[in-house]
């Protein structure tokens, strides 16, 4: 443990400041999106609860990192819920017009500090594990790196809910940001590790997938009809390939299908080729249903 004020003391404290300012960010930024929609006087009781409730989680998470992290799957169901939460962020509001369709944060208290809280827990992991490693097992430092985060998060999410007011884009952006965590946790699953040093290309194809997945909802609202199957096609194209990327080794050897020449080109055929078909009736039978639903004839 560093002196207090000593050079060691303060170099870890700045180097602490600077990972609240990127990783605190992103707190604010989800806690400003979900509360964005209440009324004032809730939008206030939402950004206190939701950041105390982001340091307590931070503290325990400080305490139990270690174990946390050991828990098989773990980063997984981590990754996997911040591509959920994602899509709840950027999913259009029904009860709004259809020419103003916005994004539909949470509309009442519990359900904002619910959303808020999860993705605290998900997202506080590399936070802790930064001010952890930039702390060198001062507690002293830990403490001050929790409490310096507080007026980042507070400031940070007034400041958030004033800018997507001004610029909706902003919300796309907070989309992004877990989209690219829950990616970084899903590559570093300790289950997953040793595949995916073996198969470089499926860090490419999961990245892909995780951001198509998690901003679905945003660029559905936005293309045009005749392209929205794209937002169906690509993650299940990607979803194809990785299938095959974890089949195939299992095809190999004596005896599997891959043991001949024959049976390596069926599988390769069918592993590029054979997505056409169920694209081909996915559009055909989507485009067979949307009559129906255009065309309803209306009740007096």
């Amino acid at each position: 443990m560093p002196e207090i004020f000593s050079a060691a003391f303060l170099s870890a404290l700045f180097a602490i400041v600077l990972i609240d300012l990127v990783l605190a960010g992103d707190n604010a930024l989800i806690i400003g999106l979900v509360a964005r929609n209440l009324p004032k006087e809730q939008q206030r009781k939402v950004i206190f609860w939701g950041t105390f409730g982001a340091i307590a989680v931070r503290g325990l998470m400080a305490i139990l990192v270690v174990y946390i992290l050991n828990v098989p799957g773990f980063m997984l169901a981590g990754g996997l819920a911040l591509i959920w939460i994602s899509r709840k962020l950027l999913t259009p509001d029904e009860n709004a017009a259809d020419a103003h369709k916005g994004p539909a944060p949470a509309t009442s208290f519990p359900a904002a500090l619910r959303t808020i809280v999860v993705a605290d827990a998900v997202m506080g992991i590399d936070n802790v594990l930064a001010i952890g490693g930039a702390a060198s097992g001062s507690i002293v430092l830990i403490i001050m790196g929790l409490i310096i985060s507080v007026p980042i998060i507070v400031w940070g999410s007034h400041l958030v809910i004033r800018l997507v007011d001004r610029y909706p884009a902003v919300i796309l952006l907070g989309g992004a940001v877990l989209a690219w965590t829950g990616y970084s946790m899903i590559v570093r699953e300790p289950l997953l590790m040793t595949w995916l040093a073996a198969h470089p290309p499926a860090r490419f194809v999961i990245a892909v997938l995780v951001f198509s997945l998690s901003l679905a909802p945003w660029w559905s609202e936005r293309l045009s009809r005749k392209m929205q199957p794209l937002v169906v096609l690509l993650p299940g194209l990607l979803v194809w390939l990785l299938a095959f990327e974890v089949a195939i080794p299992y095809l190999k050897g004596s005896g599997g299908v891959l043991a001949t020449d024959m049976g390596s080109y069926l599988i390769q055929a069918v592993r590029w080729l054979g997505w056409l078909p169920l694209a081909a009736a996915y559009i055909l039978l989507r485009e067979r249903a949307a009559p129906r639903t255009v065309n309803a004839p209306s009740r007096p």
